[in-house]
């Protein structure tokens, strides 16, 4: 019996009757061998930690744009935590947690320079649209390893697909972690916020904090315990009502106070007037995109205003900023700073 088969005969021992398993996947799009060592799960996982597209996200805005200081979250700090999260709560509630694992590593890959801003910018000027949340799965399904993608698992690119606010997974993982995502955001956002100086502990209303509590840690931990409690050896992920409610006004709290406080947000209109220049720019000049984007016009026929979209969304928030000066900034201009 190889190692693979081991580890799938122990998740039949020790998981969930309500926990998915390595075996019973619904499988990839194209066939592929097995691993003698890894589960289907696992190998999803691996995959996007070495994409190219998980490499970027350090680059990238979670809230703040272009902070001074190391402690700042990027997209890649939330995407670690929400990870972290979901598989604590994964595994108290005996889920797969290397399913969990993977969807919540994978979630936020198609998210663009200056987060929601770029995300914005895009699905405005693009007659497509654009969701960061359906970029993420046409990057694991058709943009990484030169258009072949990253052939993950029906489960994972469903989770991935379904971990916004108004999606419905098909996993209990899933579920997960589209809960964790929400405690992972409201979370450290007021974290940071408090380091920016938006906020203070005190200015979370109490009937709140009296709640969830009076610190990040403490509210992590009311969020995660109730999260298991109310989850256990049931076919569902839930909150309680008391703290569910909390929690959602919590999050209605955070954009009245940081999504849209101008000291936080302030620089956002200039970031999506430059996202939607770019992508005007390479709209007119699309002889200009990198090869592999002109491939997927070229020859997969597919329409341009997508292709430019991949691009654009795939910088990160330096490289775009780079491009624009390249592309619109006089050279002599940029010599005289």
């Amino acid at each position: 019996m190889s190692i693979r088969e081991q580890l799938e005969e122990n998740e039949y021992r020790i998981l969930s009757p309500y926990a998915s398993h390595s075996r019973e996947t619904m499988g990839r799009d194209r066939e592929e061998s097995l691993c003698d060592m890894r589960t289907e799960y696992q190998r999803d996982r691996d995959r996007i930690i070495h994409c190219k597209s998980f490499r970027r996200l350090k680059h990238k805005t979670q809230v703040f744009l272009a902070p001074e200081g190391d402690h700042y979250r990027t997209r890649l700090t939330h995407t670690l935590e929400v990870s972290q999260i979901a598989r604590s709560i994964s595994r108290a509630l005996r889920l797969n947690e290397d399913l969990t694992e993977a969807i919540a590593l994978g979630h936020d890959l198609g998210h663009t320079p200056f987060g929601h801003a770029g995300e914005r910018a895009l699905n405005d000027i693009c007659s497509f649209g654009f969701t960061h949340y359906e970029q993420s799965v046409r990057i694991v399904e058709k943009l990484e390893k030169d258009g072949r993608g990253l052939n993950l698992t029906r489960e994972v690119r469903d989770g991935i697909l379904n971990h916004r606010t108004s999606g419905h997974p098909s996993t209990l993982e899933g579920k997960v972690v589209r809960l964790s995502d929400k405690i992972a955001y409201i979370n450290h956002d007021i974290d940071d916020a408090i380091r920016a100086g938006i906020l203070s502990e005190n200015d979370i209303p109490q009937e709140y904090r009296s709640i969830l509590g009076e610190n990040t840690k403490t509210r992590l931990d009311t969020l995660i315990h109730d999260i298991v409690r109310n989850s256990q050896d049931r076919e569902d992920i839930i909150m309680s009502d008391r703290v569910g409610n909390a929690m959602q006004e919590l999050r209605t709290f955070m954009f009245k106070s940081v999504y849209t406080n101008q000291l936080a947000k302030g620089q956002e209109k200039k970031a999506e007037s430059m996202i939607k220049d770019l992508y005007r720019y390479y709209m007119s000049n699309q002889d200009l995109l990198p090869e592999e984007y002109k491939y997927h016009i070229n020859e997969l026929n597919e329409e341009p205003e997508r292709v430019v979209c991949d691009y654009i969304a795939g910088m990160s928030d330096q490289y775009s900023v780079m491009k624009f000066e390249e592309l619109f900034v006089p050279t002599f201009w940029k010599e005289r700073q």
